[in-house]
C-alpha cells in the first residue's frame, strides 16, 4: 500500500501543509506517501482555497531532517507560506501509477464493507494505520453489522484478509466476530 488518503471527488489526499520554514516562503509538509518522497513526484498540486480546489506548482522540494519541505511557485516569504498552514495536498485520482495485483492504495480499501468467510457483517473500513509490524484496518460497526463495535484488523493479505472486491466494495476476512 502506498498512499494513506481520502477520496474527495475523485481526488486523493497525499499530505497537508504544517508551518513555514525560513525566510525564503518554504513550507513544511506532512506527507501521507509512502516513501514520503513521493509526493514531492507530483509537480501540480490541487488545495482547497475559498471552497475550490485551486492548482499549486511545486517550484522544489527536499527532505528535510525527519520531514519534507517545499517552495511553492508564487510564495516567497515566511507571511505568506503561513498562509498554506493546514490546507490538504491533492491529486487527481487519475494521477496515480497504477499498482501490481493485490496491492491497493489506502484509499480504495476506505468505506469497503468487511465480512468474515461465513459471511458475517463486521463493518465498514474507516481507516488504515501503521503500527510498524504491519498495517491494520480500522473497522466501525454499521447499523446493518452484527454490532456496532470498532474492530482492529490486521492487513495480513492471504493470512487475515483473504478477499478484496473492489467492484462489489467489500472485503472477507478471517477473523472472529468476538475479538
Amino acid at each position: 500500500m502506498s498512499v494513506n488518503s481520502e477520496k474527495q471527488e475523485g481526488l486523493v489526499v497525499l499530505g497537508r501543509f504544517t508551518a513555514p520554514y525560513g525566510i525564503k516562503g518554504w513550507i513544511k509538509i506532512h506527507s501521507y506517501t509512502e516513501p514520503m518522497e513521493n509526493i514531492l513526484n507530483y509537480n501540480s498540486w490541487l488545495v482547497e482555497s475559498g471552497g475550490q480546489k485551486v492548482p499549486v506548482r511545486l517550484e522544489a522540494g527536499k527532505r528535510h531532517g525527519k520531514g519534507l519541505i517545499a517552495k511553492l511557485a508564487g510564495v516567497n516569504t515566511p507571511e505568506e507560506a503561513k498562509l498554506w498552514h493546514g490546507r490538504e495536498i491533492m491529486v487527481p485520482q487519475t494521477e496515480l501509477p497504477d499498482l501490481e495485483a493485490g496491492e491497493y492504495y489506502w484509499s480504495q480499501l476506505e468505506n469497503l464493507l468487511v465480512y468474515t468467510e461465513s459471511g458475517v457483517l463486521l463493518g465498514r473500513v474507516s481507516h488504515l494505520m501503521e503500527t510498524g509490524a504491519n498495517d491494520v484496518l480500522v473497522v466501525k460497526g454499521t447499523a446493518e453489522s452484527i454490532d456496532r463495535e470498532q474492530r482492529l484488523i490486521p492487513w495480513l493479505p492471504d493470512q487475515v484478509v483473504k478477499e478484496v472486491d473492489l467492484d462489489s466494495g467489500l472485503m472477507r476476512v478471517d477473523w472472529d466476530p468476538d475479538f
